[in-house]
This record gives structure tokens, sequence and C-alpha cells, in this order.
């Protein structure tokens, strides 16, 4: 999600709606969704707010799709980390633990895209926030599974465990608290998953077994 160093030449190259999403993506994360006005989303892609207008109703319009847009990224990463242990759940809850451990250097100077936005959207109703919101709720009943069928004890408890120091890790390196919060994002979750039952080599849990 880190903004081209050739923007400019980038820029040219893509369609306007993409140039639309590319730039209101870098404002957005730079400078917030409230301090960032069409006017300068427009001025950025090198277009006018009268085609923004064409591509998107509203700038909560804009913002929605954004966020949609950084959900469908996040998911497919957690897809790839998924389809890379196939069978494997301890390894797939560890990969995704390194998927955002590998990411905490870049939340350091920008923050969280999801935390930052709900930060900014405090109405639960607001079409962006629900975006949010489903997206975590997905990603939660993905780890859920991902504990059951790894053998966990309470497999809910070990997952909301897990997706605490999961978001707690991503909040410390972006105020800069904790030095090393990827290692201890990797420790952490590697003693959960031992606290609660699971070993490199524990089977998956049967159907019979739930």
């Amino acid at each position: 999600m880190t903004a081209s160093t050739s923007r400019p030449r980038r820029v040219a190259k893509l369609p306007p709606r993409e140039r639309i999403l590319d730039a209101a993506e870098e404002l957005f994360q730079s400078e917030g969704i409230r301090r960032v006005g069409v006017q300068a989303i427009a001025e950025r892609a090198e277009t006018t707010k009268m085609a923004i207008y064409r591509h998107f109703e509203t700038k909560d319009a804009l913002v929605m799709e954004w966020l949609r847009i950084v959900a469908a990224d996040y998911q497919g990463a957690f897809d790839r980390v998924e389809a890379r242990h196939p069978g494997r759940p301890r390894e797939q809850i560890l990969g995704l633990a390194r998927f955002i451990a590998d990411g905490l250097p870049s939340i350091s100077h920008r923050g969280c895209p999801f935390i930052n936005s709900i930060a900014e959207l405090p109405d639960r109703s607001h079409p962006a926030r629900q975006v949010i919101e489903t997206h975590k709720a997905h990603q939660t009943r993905s780890l859920v599974g991902m504990c059951t069928e790894a053998g966990l004890r309470d497999p809910a408890q070990a997952a909301a465990a897990i997706t605490f120091v999961l978001e707690g890790a991503q909040v410390s390196a972006h105020n800069g608290s904790i030095d090393q919060a990827g290692d201890h994002l990797m420790r952490i979750v590697e003693g959960i998953l031992t606290q609660h039952g699971s070993s490199p080599d524990a089977p998956p849990a049967s159907p019979e077994d739930s």
C-alpha cells in the first residue's frame, strides 16, 4: 500500500478512475480522510472535481471504494498464506502473524489504514465504516476456523487473543511504544498456540471431536 516513488509517470499511465483512487489512497493515508478535500484529490490525480464526481457520487463513496480495495488487498495476502500451507492450520496462523509483522515498518510511518479510518469514522452506520467491520468480521471467522482445524482448546478464545495481538502490534508500531514489535508479535502468537494446545505435530481436529 506504499505510494510509488515514480508517481508522476505512473499517474499518466493509469485510467481516470484508477488515477483518482491512487491519489485518494496516498492522501488519505498521509493526511487523513477528513482533512483531504475532493479538490486536493483532483489536483493529485491530475483531473477535475467534476471528473471525480462522474466516477464517485460523493466523497464518502470514494472513501468506501478505497477501503474495499484495501480490504481486498489484505484478504488476498491472507488467502496466499493459506494456500502456501494447505492442511497446516498452525503454519497458516503463524503465516498470518508473519505477514502482519513484516508490514509493521510501513505501518510505523503511515499507520494501519483501517485503524486510522475508524478513528475518523465514529458513526458505525457510515458505509465506509461498515466495509471495515465486515472485513474484520470475515477475518475473525477465518481465524476461528484455523484455530478449530489446528485442534486448539476454545478456538474462539484463541482467535480473540491472536486478534488482540495482531491489532495491538500495529498500534504499537505506529506510536513507537515498543521496539522490535514484529519479534514480540511472533513470540506471543507462538505462545498462544502453545497455551491453547497446538504444537508443530498436532493434527487438525476431526469433525467427530468438535
